[in-house]
């Protein structure tokens, strides 16, 4: 699988990968600034963004998507960022291949098994009939009925394109995505990795609670935690200012 990757900076390589329903754009802000320092690669996982589809889907996968990334750009000792799905992604790999990596920060994911939340979001995204609605007003004004959080609504808009003149198409594969949510909320295996990590969590958001740091210590004993109270699920957009400060004070110490 080609992954498509948007890259700044010069330096060490500092990957950086997005969440479910999102891709490398979500990104862009915080990469420019961490590429002051790094050379910043922004990924679109598999099924997202502007790389490609498949019906395989789940962490394995994922995590051999991104050991060829870097095979391929020839990039070792890598400072590695995740948020939600693809911090869990960033996790996986972590545990398959941990002499790849120098730094791991994960952001606002455990590595617990979650209920499935999504079910919600997946029906507003599939009430969007894109052969009847022609544009993202008509798109967003359907998706109200489903999602009341407008940030939300258009965090998830933002995967809608012009296929052509007057024809909106995802770049998320949708169908797969629904499929294979039981995929995106497993736990972690029970595999002990010895890598400088960080987690930073949402003190509003669910992902990690206090409780969690045992069992995920049990997996990453060289874990610390840092909690930005104000802050929800969407740590880097919510709380902007202190994620990049903590981000950048971790990966360059």
């Amino acid at each position: 699988m080609e992954l498509h990757y948007k890259q700044f900076g010069e330096g060490k390589a500092f990957v950086i990968l997005h969440g479910l329903f999102g891709s490398s754009d979500n990104w862009q802000t915080h990469g420019k600034k961490i590429a002051e320092y790094f050379d910043v690669y922004l990924v679109d996982q598999r099924n997202h963004g502007e790389s490609g589809w498949s019906d395989d889907f789940n962490y394995d996968i994922m995590a051999d998507d991104l050991y060829n990334f870097l095979n391929e750009h020839q990039l070792d000792e890598i400072v590695l960022m995740g948020h939600s799905m693809g911090g869990k992604t960033a996790l996986r790999f972590a545990q398959k291949h941990p002499e790849m990596i120098d730094k791991l920060i994960i952001v606002d994911m455990g590595v617990k098994e979650y209920p499935i939340t999504h079910d919600t979001i997946i029906e507003g995204l599939k009430s969007i009939d894109l052969s009847v609605i022609d544009s993202r007003s008509g798109a967003a004004k359907q998706l109200e009925k489903y999602i009341d959080n407008k940030s939300i609504r258009q965090f998830l808009l933002k995967n809608l394109y012009w296929k052509e003149k007057g024809q909106l198409a995802w770049s998320i594969n949708l169908k797969v995505l629904e499929e294979k949510l039981p995929e995106v909320v497993k736990a972690l295996p029970k595999k002990e990795t010895m890598l400088d990590t960080l987690f930073i969590s949402g003190g509003q958001s669910d992902y990690v609670l206090a409780e969690d740091q045992d069992s995920i210590r049990e997996l990453f004993p060289l874990a610390d935690f840092h909690t930005i109270e104000r802050a929800g699920h969407w740590i880097h957009a919510e709380a902007p200012e202190e994620f990049i400060e903590e981000v950048l004070g971790f990966a360059l110490r």
